[in-house]
């Protein structure tokens, strides 16, 4: 047999091979150590509609992938080697990059939006670096609730009552490649927030999907339900996906000066400030996750900056200068990082080439500022704004962008079709 181009660790007995779909779940196949040699060098076959269905598998048809032409086929090639998992022995796992048939890339491939962000930095002679911290609950998976109670936000305690679940997670993403800064109780019974150590855009863009994936699988072997759903309980604190921003060239952080925001800096704050707006169906793609954006939630309502200030939607981190950058704080847990990415990426890059200026920072209560453009607060405002936007339509991709529009249509319709029990508890006997 012919030797892999991917090798596998030694024991490796399946390998399970993925991307990242419309909502950044990965979807793919588990393939035997056997058959890996034939995938590394031909590929592995599955339906290019995994980019285009929702996030329980329902399918429509697109001018890709449509019962016209027989919901085709692409495939899926390692990125990198496999790496061993230790939740599974004998298990090793691996992103896929897509082709088409004929080796061209798929167009509604949601990793293609920010590669081509990446490739215009580059074109620049910068490299974006990013952060990423995301949020997520550890619930019963009976009961669908948490287990503890009280809120316990950076409770050393708690984190001891929680460690036989969280410590296997940090340490398993480690050794998957997924370095992990630190991780603590949320501000909600059973919620948790694990920061990975910030890399370059696309690096950190996929250590998300894995990530995502890794969590779901390690918290279930210890008796968990992990949700990275935005909202899961209207009482309770959201679930968010914070990024963070800074753009280096030969080692040198560009967005610092002497400790402070640069003026390279203030212009891609400033792009990120224009585009916000518009770009929040990227950032909060179901109308649940759009319950996350109330006051005094720590998640923004308004289009603002400020430094080290969390009730802004953009904030300004400084210090020494290879820990200067931006914090856009409007992500929401389930999103897709892809997406999320590459609108940041170019909003930022616009602003730098088109030489912005941020507005005024805010120092105080941005809750409080009435002066301030609102953000959307419900997914029929940001498809609105999104249906107008020639950024999103360049950036995304017209077709990509139509399935997302497309899915979040599909979610604001089922959603309002359906009768809650909150609804029948309030008036069923009162009227």
């Amino acid at each position: 047999m012919v030797d892999p181009a991917f090798p596998l660790p030694k024991g490796t007995h399946t390998v399970v091979l993925g991307a990242g779909d419309v909502n950044g779940v990965m979807r793919g196949k588990r393939i035997p150590a056997s058959n890996w040699a034939v995938t590394c060098e031909e590929g592995n076959a599955i339906i290019a509609a995994i980019f285009a269905m929702d996030m329980t598998s329902d399918i429509w048809d697109t001018p890709y992938c449509s019962f016209d032409n027989g919901y085709v086929d692409m495939h899926l090639f390692p990125l990198a080697a496999p790496v061993a998992t230790p939740w599974e022995p004998g298990v090793a796992i691996a992103l896929g990059r897509a082709e088409a048939l004929d080796h061209s890339p798929v167009p509604i491939d949601p990793r293609g939006a920010l590669l081509t962000q990446i490739e215009r930095a580059n074109t620049l002679g910068f490299t974006i670096e990013v952060g990423t911290e995301l949020e997520f609950y550890l619930l019963d998976p009976e009961t669908k609730r948490p287990r503890d109670k009280g809120i316990s936000v950076y409770g050393i305690g708690r984190s001891a009552e929680l460690e036989s679940v969280i410590g296997p997670i940090r340490n398993h993403l480690e050794a998957i490649g997924i370095p992990i800064e630190q991780s603590n109780p949320e501000y909600a019974p059973g919620q948790i927030e694990v920061n990975i150590r910030h890399a370059d855009a696309l690096t950190g863009a996929d250590r998300v999907v894995l990530f995502r994936t890794a969590v779901k699988e390690i918290a279930a072997l210890h008796g968990f339900l992990a949700t990275f759903m935005a909202k899961p309980f209207i009482d309770q604190s959201g679930s968010g996906f914070h990024t963070h921003y800074s753009l280096w060239r030969n080692g040198e952080n560009l967005f610092a000066e002497s400790g402070r925001l640069s003026k390279i800096g203030r212009h891609f704050l400033a792009g990120l400030e224009k585009r916000i707006a518009e770009s929040s169906l990227a950032a909060s793609t179901t109308p649940n996750a759009f319950r996350r954006r109330r006051p005094y939630s720590f998640c923004p309502t308004n289009v603002s900056w400020g430094v080290d200030n969390r009730t802004a939607a953009l904030r300004v981190i400084e210090g020494k200068n290879h820990q200067v950058r931006i914090e856009k704080r409007d992500g929401a847990a389930d999103a897709n990082p892809y997406y999320l990415l590459a609108t940041g990426i170019a909003a930022g890059l616009d602003g730098i080439e088109q030489r912005l200026e941020p507005n005024p920072a805010v120092h105080d209560n941005a809750y409080e500022r009435a002066d301030l453009p609102l953000l959307p607060r419900d997914l029929g405002q940001a498809v609105a704004l999104a249906k107008r936007s020639e950024f999103l339509k360049q950036v995304i991709g017209e077709d990509r962008l139509a399935i997302l529009l497309r899915q979040a249509e599909r979610e604001i319709e089922f959603v309002e079709a359906q009768v809650t029990q909150v609804e029948t508890e309030r008036y069923l006997a009162n009227f």
